[in-house]
């Protein structure tokens, strides 16, 4: 009993070695064009070694490792990660089996891609790069993002999104050309819109808000108010005119609007940064009194006077009568829009806005001139004619007879 033990135990010797070769030789047989998976054991700065219970790993090759450039596999692929990859080359006499993950991405992401386009899908993506033009990532295929499709508003430097995660859609996709355009804009108009309508309907005209001003134009300022964008016009932002928004605000700058209109229709907010402030006569309550002399400048020139600012938003009234101590046609004569000049404030009403003011009681009043002393009158000379009673008595005598004729 014992000895045919022992044969049977000898006999299944060969059987075991057989199996046991077979096992390490043959757990897995690969051909040229086969996709496989396996797991990354190893990276260099040029490569990945990957596991795939082979006899022995695969090496996937830097510009095999994704449909981007990339300076080091680390960007790619870690340790442990499992990956699907395709078989570029093989050669058991060398050792060597070369395989790529970006062919055996591609067809799979060229698949999705197009459902998500199909779908108006939203979906995050990490840049890799940062091109001429825009931003490129890692879609299983070469995605590009055009600069016009990176944010809501212009972006001049790029250079600090390599590396972010952001949220994209397909806005192009031609599998033909290889050609796939991702736009985040979309994504962030998308959300702009729904955030929007939200705030809108809670908005109401008179409130008054705090906001941060976005982006300056010369028509006035985009002023966020928790995520959407309301404009403040150019003759908005101040009491006193305003030539461009950046004379008076910056992009950042926290400021107080009052809501003046609310249009969900059309989408447009319209907000007043000096509307939220006191008005310049309130302001000017206290500031003046009647006798005060004020440095202002004139504003306007009309026939009856001048307008002159003594305060920003307050602008008094110089009558013709009131600006010079000679008579003058026309204010053209003495004053010029632009000019500085003192003036003394002869009434002052903020309750009717309204201000009275006189340049020539500034002035001293010029001497008027002396009259000339008459000349003395010139002694009567003497006359040699006769008394008028003698003259009267002499021509009758004479012409008589003859003035007789015409009686």
């Amino acid at each position: 009993m014992s000895e045919e033990i022992n044969v049977q135990e000898t006999a299944a010797e060969p059987v075991a070695d057989t199996v046991s070769q077979d096992a390490l030789e043959n757990v897995v047989t690969l051909k040229k064009g086969d996709t496989v998976k396996g797991t990354v054991v190893k990276i260099d700065d040029n490569q990945a070694y990957v596991s795939l219970g082979y006899k022995y790993d695969g090496v996937i090759p830097l510009r095999e490792l994704s449909s981007v450039n990339i300076d080091n596999a680390a960007e790619a692929v870690q340790i442990g990660q499992e990956v699907e990859a395709k078989i570029v080359s093989i050669n058991d006499a060398k050792e060597s089996l070369v395989l790529s993950k970006r062919q055996a991405d591609a067809p799979r992401a060229w698949d999705e891609l197009q459902a998500k386009s199909d779908n108006g899908e939203a979906f995050e993506v990490v840049i890799t790069d940062v091109v001429k033009g825009g931003l490129v990532a890692d879609v299983g295929v070469r995605g590009f993002i055009p600069a016009s499709m990176v944010e809501r508003h212009f972006v001049e430097d790029f250079s600090s999104y390599k590396g972010r995660t952001i949220k994209v859609k397909v806005k192009e996709i031609d599998r033909e050309n290889n050609k796939v355009i991702l736009s985040a804009k979309d994504v962030l108009e998308a959300e702009y819109e729904e955030k929007k309508q939200q705030i809108m309907s809670s908005l109401e005209p008179g409130q008054v808000l705090e906001g941060k001003v976005q982006r300056l134009t010369p028509f006035g300022a985009f002023v966020d108010i928790g995520g959407i964008d309301g404009l403040v016009h150019v003759s908005e932002i101040a009491w006193q005119h305003v030539a461009h928004p950046a004379d008076v605000v910056s992009e950042g700058q926290d400021v107080k609007v009052k809501v003046l209109k609310v249009d969900p229709s059309i989408g447009k907010i319209s907000l007043s940064i000096k509307a939220a402030q006191p008005g310049p006569w309130e302001s000017a309550v206290g500031q003046f009194n009647i006798g005060d002399i004020v440095t202002g400048v004139v504003k306007r020139l009309v026939s009856f006077g001048a307008f002159v600012e003594i305060a920003p938003g307050v602008e008094g009234l110089v009558h013709i009568s009131q600006i010079a101590h000679r008579h003058i046609a026309t204010p053209h004569e003495v004053l010029k829009e632009g000019q500085e000049v003192q003036a003394k404030v002869l009434d002052f009403n903020p309750a009717e806005k309204r201000v009275s003011l006189s340049i020539k009681e500034t002035e001293e009043a010029p001497a008027r001139p002396e009259r000339e002393a008459r000349a003395p009158r010139a002694p009567r000379e003497e006359s040699n004619l006769p008394p008028a009673e003698s003259m009267s008595f002499n021509l009758g005598e004479r012409f008589g007879d003859k003035l007789s004729k015409f009686k």
